[in-house]
Order: structure tokens, then C-alpha cells, then sequence
């Protein structure tokens, strides 16, 4: 069975007015501080067991830490307590389905009929909730027919998300038509989706699936229309990532990447070292083994424990 996989169940966090003693979880969930935050809210239930802001709050901490056990015992809870709540039976299914992928293929198969029950429950119990429909948009695209699977399941829950957000609804087409190898519908549908929405999101899927195609330079062309609307330094990465690893555009890829190194912060989010090793690869394809050799340097002495950087060194060093 091909692997499942499932939208993050854990949604933003709910109200914190509630409880004084919960006041200060929001804030561990902000700093990742996951086990503290379970910490708090497990000492908070020892008094008020059925506090349903208590049970949520630690079937999330357990969550982000992939204590699915223990996640889906508390999301269960909820279930039981609050039956007509459609986003209980949305993380209890999450929280199973992330179980199953970290189970043998024959207990994860047990678990298929669980996952889908509490998603069809949810999808029924609220017309408007969007998450339910795209996990059960990914279920019935990935489950192998003889259990379950079906394309045209899959596709009518995305028209049930076009239905509440155009945008949702094509970017699922999309993902449908790419997942059953249609290549051309998934990039006419998130073309559609650029064209109606135009988020990083949007492009970022027609992007890999250029990627996944071989078609670079679409791939840079996107990330450039990308880059006219968002601005945003981290694509300037991407350029010089698809450049340098499918050696095209190299003096677009190599410019893009300085700038990129130039105007790095934290947000956003590859590290500098990556570009670096990105410039070595480059620099390799060009046959500039100098240059090769500092960058890749630059790249391992910032994180030296990476393999693949300490592989593209002994590369250089052969030319």
C-alpha cells in the first residue's frame, strides 16, 4: 500500500480565556516547547479530567511531539464527549492516519476503516470544513482500490473545496491529476489556481511538479512569476537550487544565490549554508574548482555534520 499521507490535523490553537491556569500554553506552543506544554495541561486535567480546552490542548501537545497513542486517546475523548463537533473527529482521524503511517503496512491497513469513518463524520457534520475534505481528497487518492481507494471520490471532494474555496478546489485537481501521472490537467489546474489565488503555495506546487517532470527551466520561469509578486528572498534559493542541480541558467542561478546570501534572515528558512553548497555545485559545473572548493567549504564549515556536503567536496576535489 503506497504510503498515506494527511494535512497536519493540528489547527490553530483555540481560545485561552477560558482557563487562567492555560493562559501560558499558547505561548509554550509558540517557543515549540511541546513537552512543557504537555507538562502544564496534564498537571491542569488531574482536577478537571473532562475540561474539553484541556483534553484539545494535550491531544495537540502530544501530537506535535508524534505521540500518536496518547494523541489519539485524548482526540478519542473528545469524540465521546462533544460528538457533533466536526474538528474532534477531524484531529481524531488526523491522529490516527499519522499513526498508520508509522505502523507496519498490515496494522496500518486495520486502521484505514477508523481513519475514514471519523473524516466521512466530520465532512458530515460540517459542510464548510475545508481540511476534512482535502484529507479525504488525499485517503481516497491514495488507498489501493481493494480497500477503499477512488479517483472519483477523491475528485468529488474536490468539488466540494472548489464549492468553498475556488482556490482549494484546483490545487486539489491538481494534486489528483498529478498523483494518477496526468501531468498536463495537475499543471492546468494549478495554473488556475495562480491565476485565481497566486499564493507562494500555489506556485510552489506548479513548481514541483515541473521538477518532478525534468522541466527546469518551466520550474525557473514559474519561481521567477513567483518572485514578481511575492518578493521574497527565499525564492531567490530556489532559482539557484533547480540551476545548480539540473545545471542550467548557471550565471542566473549563481546571481540569484548571492543575493540570497546577501539578504538572508532567519525567516527565511534554508540555511546559508545551503546556498553555499548550492554556489559549489555551480562553480563545479562551470569547471571553476577554486571557487567550487570555497563555497563547499563555506558549507561545511557552517554545518559540518551534513553528508551530502562532505560527498560534493570529494566531487570537486576529482575535477
Amino acid at each position: 500500500m503506497k504510503q498515506l499521507l494527511f494535512f497536519l490535523f493540528i489547527v490553530p490553537l483555540i481560545g485561552f480565556g477560558q482557563a487562567s491556569s492555560l493562559d501560558n500554553v499558547k505561548q509554550m506552543f509558540e517557543e515549540k516547547r511541546y513537552f512543557e506544554a504537555e507538562q502544564t495541561v496534564e498537571r491542569y486535567l488531574v482536577n478537571t479530567p473532562n475540561d474539553i480546552q484541556g483534553i484539545e490542548l494535550l491531544g495537540d501537545a502530544y501530537g506535535q511531539q508524534e505521540k500518536w497513542d496518547k494523541a489519539i486517546d485524548e482526540y478519542e475523548k473528545l469524540v465521546d464527549l462533544k460528538p457533533n463537533v466536526a474538528n474532534y473527529h477531524y484531529k481524531y482521524g488526523g491522529a490516527l492516519g499519522m499513526k498508520a503511517l508509522s505502523v507496519s503496512k498490515i496494522r496500518a491497513v486495520t486502521l484505514i476503516g477508523d481513519i475514514k469513518d471519523a473524516f466521512l463524520k466530520a465532512a458530515e457534520l460540517d459542510p464548510k470544513h475545508i481540511n476534512t475534505r482535502w484529507a479525504l481528497v488525499e485517503l481516497y487518492m491514495q488507498l489501493p482500490g481493494i480497500i477503499g481507494g477512488s479517483k472519483s471520490e477523491s475528485l468529488k471532494y474536490a468539488e466540494e473545496l472548489e464549492v468553498l474555496s475556488t482556490v482549494d478546489g484546483y490545487l486539489a485537481k491538481g494534486y489528483i491529476y498529478e498523483y494518477d501521472n496526468e501531468p498536463e490537467l495537475a499543471e492546468k489546474f494549478y495554473k488556475k489556481a495562480i491565476k485565481i489565488g497566486g499564493s507562494l503555495t500555489c506556485f510552489d506546487k506548479l513548481t514541483k511538479l515541473y521538477e518532478s517532470q525534468n522541466q527546469p527551466k518551466k520550474a525557473i520561469a514559474n519561481i521567477e512569476n513567483a518572485q514578481v509578486k511575492h518578493n521574497r528572498n527565499a525564492l531567490h534559493y530556489q532559482i539557484g537550487k533547480v540551476a545548480a542541480e539540473y545545471n542550467i541558467e548557471l550565471n542566473k542561478g549563481e546571481h540569484c544565490l548571492e543575493a540570497y546570501i546577501k539578504n538572508y534572515s532567519a525567516a527565511d528558512g534554508v540555511p546559508k549554508a545551503w546556498a553555499n553548497y548550492r554556489l559549489a555545485q555551480i562553480h563545479k559545473h562551470k569547471k571553476n574548482k577554486s571557487e567550487a572548493i570555497k563555497y563547499i567549504n563555506l558549507a561545511i564549515s557552517d554545518l559540518p555534520k551534513i553528508e551530502v556536503f562532505h560527498k560534493e567536496k570529494t566531487d570537486i576535489l576529482k575535477l
